[in-house]
C-alpha cells in the first residue's frame, strides 16, 4: 500500500504540474523559438542577403518547418517580397502588420501586448483573429529602416499539444500504475513472506515453542534470510539453554524434596526414639536407684533389679541397632548387593538355627521339602527379612500356635510366606504397620520387648530391592509374605 500510494501521489503531482504549467511553459519555449527565427532573419537580412534571393527563401521556409511558425518580410511601404507558409495570404499579414505601423485599428482583431522593445524595434503580443476565432502569439519588428519582419505561430497549436501531452500522460500513469501494482504485489509478497515467517517464529518462540525454523529457499542469501539462520541457532541455543534449565530445576526440586523428606525423617526419628527410650530409661533409673538405696536386701530381690535393669538395656541395645540399621536403609547409604542364591537353602537353615525360639513359644514349625530354587537379591538382607516376619510370627502367635513357612514358585518369582497362628491383624491398622514405632497391641508387644521398628525394616530392604511384599489375614491367623526374581 506505502508503494502504491507513493506511486498513485507522483503520478498525480505529475498529472497536476502539466495541467497547470505546461502550457506556460510551451507558452514560454514557443517565444523563445520565434525570437531566435526573427534574429536569425534579421542577421541574414544585416548579412546584405536579398530577401528575394532563392538562398533567403530556402532557408525562411527550412526554419519555418522546423519550428511550425509562419513568417513574412517585406519593405515597407511596398508590397510583399517574401512570405512563408502562412494559413493567410501574405497580403492579409501585410495588411495587419500596415495597421498596426498606421495605427489603423482591425475591427477583425484583437490585440494584446506581451513586450515592447523600443532599443531594438521589437513588439512582442498576442493577436486574435475574430473573423477565423484563431489567437496567435507574434513578434515583429522594423530593421534597417526599411525592412519589416513578423514571425508567429499559432496558440491552437500550443494548446492542442498540452492536450495531448496531458493525456498521454494520463493513459502512461494509469498504465504504469496497474503496471506497477502487479509488480508490486508481487514483489512486496515475496519480500513480506519470509519477514511474515520470521514473525511467526518470532511468536513460538515467545511461547517458548522451538520446533519451527526458517527454511532457506533462495540460491542467494540475503539479509533476511541471514536473519532466519540467526533465529534459527537462536532459537537451538534458547531450547538448550531451556532443557539444561529445566533438567537443573527438577534436579533442585529433587533435592529440596529429599531434604525436606531428610529432615522430616530426622525430626520423626528423634520424636520415635526418645519416645521408645524414655520408658526402658526410667526402668533403669528406678531400679538402678532401688540398689543403691538398698530397698531391699536380701539376695532374691537384687537379682530380680539386675535382671530387669539387664533385660531394659538389652531391650534397648536390639531397638538402637534396628534403627541404625532402619536410618542406613531410608537414607540410601547402603545399596542392596544382588547375586544369586538358593532361597530353599537359606529359609531352612534359618528356621533350624532359631529353633530355640520356637521351643521358648512352644510353638510348631512347618515347611516342606522343596528343591533348591535360585533367586535373586541381597541375600543378608532377605534373611533379615525372614527373621523378622519369623520373629513377629512368635511374638504373635496365638491358637493352635502353629507357624507355617511355605516356598510357592510363580512365573519368573518366588513367594516367601510366613504363617502364625492367633488373631488377625485389625483393618483399620492394616496400612499402618510398616509405618515405624506403630504397634497393634501396644501392651503385648511391651512384654516381648517389640520396637514397632521390624516391620519398618522389611519395607525398607524390599523397597531397595524393588520387590513385593505384604500381609494377608485370615480366620485363624496372619500370613507376611514377601516374592524374589528367579529369571
Amino acid at each position: 500500500m506505502a508503494f502504491l500510494m507513493t506511486m498513485i501521489i507522483s503520478f498525480g503531482f505529475c498529472i497536476i504540474m502539466n495541467v497547470l504549467f505546461m502550457e506556460k511553459f510551451y507558452v514560454k519555449d514557443k517565444i523563445e523559438t520565434i525570437h531566435n527565427a526573427y534574429n536569425a532573419t534579421l542577421s541574414d537580412i544585416s548579412n546584405g542577403i536579398d530577401i528575394t534571393s532563392v538562398e533567403f527563401d530556402k532557408k525562411t521556409r527550412e526554419t519555418c518547418d522546423r519550428y511550425n511558425i509562419e513568417m513574412i518580410v517585406f519593405e515597407y511601404p511596398t508590397n510583399v517580397k517574401a512570405t512563408s507558409f502562412s494559413q493567410r495570404s501574405g497580403d492579409a499579414m501585410a495588411k495587419e502588420l500596415y495597421n498596426i505601423l498606421t495605427e489603423e485599428p482591425n475591427p477583425n482583431n484583437e490585440i494584446t501586448i506581451i513586450k515592447t522593445d523600443e532599443i531594438n524595434n521589437i513588439t512582442m503580443q498576442v493577436d486574435r483573429d475574430l473573423e477565423s476565432d484563431t489567437e496567435y502569439l507574434e513578434i515583429w519588428g522594423v530593421t534597417e529602416g526599411k525592412y519589416i519582419v513578423m514571425v508567429r505561430t499559432a496558440m491552437q497549436s500550443i494548446r492542442e499539444n498540452v492536450k495531448i501531452s496531458n493525456t498521454f500522460m494520463a493513459m502512461t500513469a494509469f498504465t504504469a500504475l496497474s503496471i506497477g501494482a502487479i509488480l508490486v504485489l508481487f514483489i512486496s509478497k515475496k519480500v513480506t513472506a519470509p519477514i511474515k515467517k520470521l514473525y511467526q517464529i518470532s511468536d513460538e518462540m515467545k511461547k517458548l515453542n522451538f520446533e519451527a525454523k526458517y527454511e532457506d529457499q533462495n540460491e542467494h542469501k540475503n539479509e533476511i534470510d541471514i536473519l532466519g539462520q540467526n533465529m534459527n541457532e537462536l532459537s537451538e541455543i534458547l531450547e538448550a539453554s531451556l532443557r539444561d534449565l529445566k533438567n537443573a530445576n527438577i534436579a533442585l526440586r529433587q533435592d529440596i524434596a529429599k531434604k525436606e523428606e531428610i529432615d522430616e525423617m530426622r525430626k520423626e526419628f528423634l520424636s520415635n526414639v526418645s519416645h521408645e527410650l524414655k520408658t526402658p530409661i526410667a526402668l533403669i533409673q528406678g531400679y538402678a536407684e532401688g540398689l543403691k538405696e538398698g530397698i531391699n536386701d536380701d539376695e532374691e530381690s537384687r537379682d530380680f533389679y539386675c535382671e530387669v535393669i539387664m533385660d531394659e538395656a538389652s531391650k534397648m541395645n536390639i531397638m538402637v541397632k534396628k534403627l541404625l540399621t532402619l536410618n542406613q536403609l531410608e537414607f540410601g547409604n547402603e545399596n542392596a548387593t544382588m547375586e544369586r542364591f538358593d532361597i530353599v537353602e537359606l529359609v531352612t537353615n534359618y528356621v533350624r538355627s532359631a529353633e530355640l525360639l520356637a521351643k521358648q513359644k512352644e510353638a510348631t514349625v512347618k515347611i516342606g521339602n522343596y528343591k533348591p530354587i535360585f533367586v535373586w537379591g541381597d541375600e543378608f538382607r532377605v534373611e533379615e527379612v525372614l527373621q523378622n516376619y519369623y520373629s513377629n510370627a512368635l511374638n504373635h502367635i496365638g491358637g493352635e500356635r502353629v507357624v507355617d513357612i511355605k516356598i510357592t514358585e510363580k512365573e519368573n518369582k518366588v513367594r516367601v510366606s510366613v504363617f502364625n497362628t492367633g488373631s488377625p491383624i485389625p483393618e483399620d491398622s492394616l496400612e499402618h504397620i510398616w509405618d515405624k514405632f506403630y504397634k497393634v497391641d501396644k501392651a503385648r508387644t511391651r512384654e516381648y520387648g517389640g520396637s514397632g521398628v521390624g516391620l519398618s525394616i522389611v519395607k525398607a530392604i524390599m523397597e531397595s530391592m524393588n520387590q513385593d511384599y505384604g500381609v494377608i489375614n485370615y480366620d485363624n491367623g496372619v500370613e507376611f509374605y514377601f516374592e524374589l526374581e528367579t529369571k
